[in-house]
């Protein structure tokens, strides 16, 4: 979905009165359970004392808040709560927008999992959290508690720091692993790509396929080979579909460069890097999402002390 006429922020007490309608209008809008949910029943007071003791993320449109939520960290678990977007704008992907944006602030502020609660009475709900990477982990009064890993957060100073975290990802990965890479143009895909390829010991040079759209680089040895896709040039995952990558997806480990929004499908347990661009022409920070049992834990080796 197109969320480019929307600004994501974290949220200031001040913002309490606004983003109290959006929780309101958005509870207000599900069918009726028993008992009710909380949320109908907050006050200014009570989203001001959530701002000031931890934290809130809103989005915005032409200035005026359409969705928002509240997190508590405490002991390394970030939990969302009122997680809440306007009727009008539902489907429009301000949801996923608001929910990666709490995830990725709770991941700056050194929490490593994040849970919620989510009502049995909407099972498209715990399917939705199912789909953004949340796993029901126990029952509960009238629901499910869930949760998820966090992304490991890696600064990464220069070129030759990117390549060495490459190197490092590639000891931890294995025939069927898929990831999904995404950042700006120059942020360093292409060197991370090159770092991991170095630590699989395939044949290379490992270079964007920006025309050809993939590469195959064998292995040398015994470990899998590198399959490597850009996906800039495509206008959706059904052309991705076109290039058979399931024939080599169970031997291979498949990054696809460009790939959030378009590669998803590809498997369910993936893990997902984000390259974002610091103030230093050369810094960047990494954040690698693991999806699925198979990443579960699996990053934890990568974590630095921030």
């Amino acid at each position: 979905m197109d969320t480019s006429d929307v600004r994501v922020r974290v949220a200031d007490p001040a913002d309490a009165p606004e983003l109290l309608r959006v929780i309101h209008a958005a509870f207000s809008a599900r069918p009726a359970v028993d008992p009710p949910a909380e949320a109908l029943a907050d006050e200014v007071a009570d989203i001001e004392r959530a701002l000031t003791d931890g934290y809130g993320i809103v989005v915005e449109r032409d200035g005026a808040i359409i969705a928002g939520l509240l997190v508590d960290i405490a002991d390394d678990t970030a939990t969302l709560r009122r997680v809440s977007v306007l009727p009008e704008a539902s489907g429009q992907g301000v949801a996923r927008a608001l929910v990666e944006s709490a995830l990725t602030v709770a991941a700056d502020l050194g929490a490593r999992r994040a849970a919620l609660f989510a009502r049995e009475e909407f099972p498209q709900l715990v399917a939705w959290w199912k789909d953004h990477g949340f796993d029901v982990v126990a029952p509960a009064p009238y629901g499910f508690h869930m949760g998820r890993d966090l992304p490991v957060v890696v600064d990464v100073p220069t070129a030759d720091d990117m390549q060495r975290l490459g190197r490092r990802l590639a000891g931890l990965l294995r025939k069927g692993d898929v990831i999904v890479a995404s950042g700006d143009l120059g942020a360093g895909k292409t060197t991370l790509t090159q770092g991991i390829g170095a630590g699989l010991d395939v044949e290379g040079p490992v270079i964007s396929p920006t025309f050809v759209l993939s590469r195959v680089h064998p292995a040398r040895g015994d470990g899998p080979a590198l399959v490597h896709v850009d996906a800039y040039r495509l206008g959706g995952s059904l052309e991705l579909a076109d290039i058979d990558l399931d024939a080599s997806l169970a031997d291979s480990v498949t990054l696809i460069e460009w790939g959030h929004g378009l590669a998803e499908w590809l498997a369910d347990d993936r893990l997902e890097i984000d390259i974002v661009r610091g103030a230093d022409s050369d810094q960047r920070t990494v954040y690698l999402t693991g999806f699925g049992p198979r990443w579960a834990g699996a990053l934890d080796a990568l974590r630095e002390t921030r």
